[in-house]
């Protein structure tokens, strides 16, 4: 076998992945190929995407000469897998008129069949899922349909697949045998059995590579999706605990002051129904800080008409802190822990305190109050144990991992104080 064939066959492989990988950088590129179904417009995109690369490699072959860039065959089949017949037919007509400029008329006719077949072979597979399985190891096909007895209709399809690859390699090589200068093949120049096994091997490779290449891409972004679902789930259901939770408690006030003093049970449920009407509104995983104090005072409006005087809510905001997007929900359970662990159970209450500042560009959060405190030992599985403070610091290592600060320090009988410090969100960054 002549080296000099076997180098140029090895190249149009280096060409292949490289032009596959190039091809995918592009995100336009990436969401036409990854969808399952496409308008008439996005299957003619990405015709002229297949089309713009391996064109252009026919072109060069053209000009420059260079056999191992020109992958039109390949390119027209792998568009009709990926896109239906419409985009393969098309792919193989754009990307033969190089060829056709120089005077290679059968290349027209034979990449556009070429494309034709790759859409007839996506109808024909189980799913679309099975062509990019697609594997040029015919004898794992072969073990499955006779000694694993497993799916034999899309182990053969496998088959079907790799000889429909083979058939279009013969059929270019065949013609360009019959008609040398009217269609391009890698047609070796010593007829050795040897030198066209390396040719159909080689065209094998050459549309398996981008499959590979590509669905390791899809792959990827099928990970990276269930990711972003799953942290959505989870953020969800912390957000149901803290909502009946808040609930619950706010509804045994309401129990408490109906036979005592019913027109504080009606301000109480006045200001639940302006908490409830903003939950409801509220479906984003951030708000700026302002939206949360606000939430904050209609909380806190109902927790003193049941304390009264009992119970001072103070805060220092630093203005430039007020549109600072922060974990909607974040700060209610650390001030509800604060009144009902903290202050409730102190003759005299007390007070809460919410400071907040920015400490070389990043969100500092203070919550604290002059209750009874929290015991060391009950201190030490707060984050676990603790409804509010473990559901909070959740929330915050699903949104930020870890790049944030949540510092609890309590004395009994002097207080509790809940640092947090994050980083900044810019509005048109945080996930809906």
């Amino acid at each position: 076998m002549p080296e000099e064939h076997l180098i140029v066959l090895m190249i149009r492989l280096g060409v292949v992945a490289s032009l596959a990988s190039f091809l995918v950088r592009s995100n336009r590129f990436k969401g036409l190929l990854l969808r399952e179904e496409r308008t008439l417009n996005q299957r003619f995109l990405l015709a002229l995407s297949f089309s713009s690369i391996f064109g252009a490699g026919v072109a060069v072959r053209v000009v420059a000469h260079y056999n191992a860039v020109d992958l039109g065959l390949e390119g027209s089949l792998v568009a009709g897998l990926l896109g239906g017949y419409f985009t393969g037919a098309l792919s193989g007509a754009v990307i033969s008129i190089p060829a056709m400029i120089h005077h290679e008329y059968v290349a027209m006719p034979l990449l556009i069949g070429v494309g034709a077949m790759g859409g007839l072979l996506r109808d024909a597979a189980p799913d679309t899922e099975e062509v990019w399985r697609f594997s040029p190891f015919f004898d794992l096909s072969l073990y499955r349909i006779f000694v694993k007895r497993g799916n034999r209709y899309r182990a053969a399809f496998q088959l079907v697949f790799l000889l429909a690859i083979m058939f279009a390699e013969f059929l270019q090589l065949a013609l360009h045998h019959r008609w040398p200068k009217r269609v391009f093949a890698m047609y070796p120049d010593n007829p050795h059995p040897l030198n066209f096994i390396a040719v159909y091997v080689a065209a094998l490779l050459a549309v398996t590579l981008p499959l590979k290449i590509w669905n390791n891409t899809r792959n990827e972004t099928k990970i990276e999706e269930q990711r972003r679902l799953l942290l959505q789930a989870r953020m969800a259901a912390l957000s149901r605990q803290i909502n009946p939770h808040f609930l619950f408690n706010t509804l045994n006030t309401v129990s408490s002051l109906i036979r005592t003093n019913p027109q504080q049970a009606r301000a109480v449920v006045y200001k639940l129904s302006n908490i409830l009407r903003r939950l409801l509104r509220k479906h984003e995983n951030f708000s700026p800080l302002v939206d949360e104090l606000d939430f904050i005072n209609d909380y806190l409006s109902i927790e003193m008409i049941r304390f009264g005087e009992k119970l001072r809510f103070e805060k220092e905001v630093d203005p430039s802190t007020l549109d600072r997007l922060v974990p909607s929900m974040l700060l209610q359970p650390l001030i509800e822990n604060s009144v009902k662990h903290g202050l409730s159970s102190k003759v005299d209450g007390g007070v809460v305190r919410f400071r907040s500042s920015l400490r070389e560009g990043r969100l500092v959060l203070l919550v604290e109050d002059d209750g009874v405190g929290i015991p060391e030992a009950k201190l030490a599985t707060l984050r676990e144990q603790g409804v509010g403070f473990s559901n909070v610091d959740e929330r915050l290592k699903v949104l930020f991992g870890d790049d944030y600060r949540m510092r609890i320090d309590s004395k009994p009988g002097h207080g509790t104080r809940i640092e947090i410090e994050i980083p900044e969100l810019q509005s048109d960054l945080a996930p809906a």
